[in-house]
C-alpha cells in the first residue's frame, strides 16, 4: 500500500471521528511514515523541531500518534525503555520483534512455525485470534559478548583477590 493511499485513508477516518488533516497532522503523518526505524515519540516531536515546517507542539504528536494507532496505521511496542516506540504497519507483512535489552535495538523477525503453533493453542482453547504480538526480551549479539568479557573480567578480578 502506498503512503499516499494511507494517507487518503487516514483522511477518511479522521473524517469519520470529525477530525481533519491539518498541516500538522499531515506532517506528522509524513514524517512517521518516511522512516522505517522504530520511534518514539519522543524522537518524532524532536525531528519536528528539528526539520522546516509547520511548527507541531508535543500534544498534537502524542494525539495524532494516538489516533494512528486507534486507526491501526501504526503500532506501538513497549521496548522496554520506559516509553512506547511506533511502527508503521499497513502494506507490511506481519512480524515479532526480539528487543535487547542493553542496547534497544529492535530486530524484527517471522517465523511459520511461531504462527502456526500460535494459531494451533487458540483452536485447541476455542479462541477467536484477532490480533497479536510476541515479543522476545534479550540481549543481542554485541551485548552478550560484552556481557560475557565483563563477567569473564569480574570473575578473574575475584579470583586475585
Amino acid at each position: 500500500m502506498k503512503q499516499t493511499e494511507i494517507r487518503t485513508a487516514f483522511e477518511a477516518f479522521l473524517k469519520r471521528r470529525s477530525l481533519k488533516l491539518t498541516s500538522q497532522r499531515r506532517r506528522i503523518f509524513d514524517r512517521a511514515f518516511d522512516t522505517h526505524e522504530h520511534f518514539s515519540a519522543e524522537e518524532l516531536v524532536r525531528w519536528m523541531a528539528d526539520e522546516p515546517g509547520p511548527r507541531v507542539s508535543r500534544a498534537t504528536v502524542y494525539r495524532t500518534l494516538g489516533l494512528l494507532v486507534e486507526g491501526e496505521f501504526m503500532r506501538s511496542l513497549d521496548a522496554g525503555r520506559g516509553e512506547l516506540v511506533y511502527e508503521h504497519i499497513l502494506g507490511h507483512r506481519h512480524h515479532d520483534h526480539m528487543v535487547c535489552l542493553g542496547c534497544g535495538k529492535i530486530e524484527e523477525f517471522h517465523d511459520d512455525r511461531i504462527e502456526e503453533l500460535q494459531l494451533a493453542a487458540c483452536e485447541k482453547k476455542g479462541f477467536e485470534l484477532v490480533d497479536h504480538d510476541l515479543r522476545l526480551l534479550g540481549y543481542c549479539r554485541n551485548c552478550s559478548k560484552t556481557r560475557a568479557s565483563e563477567r569473564k573480567n569480574e570473575a578473574a578480578r575475584t579470583t586475585t583477590r
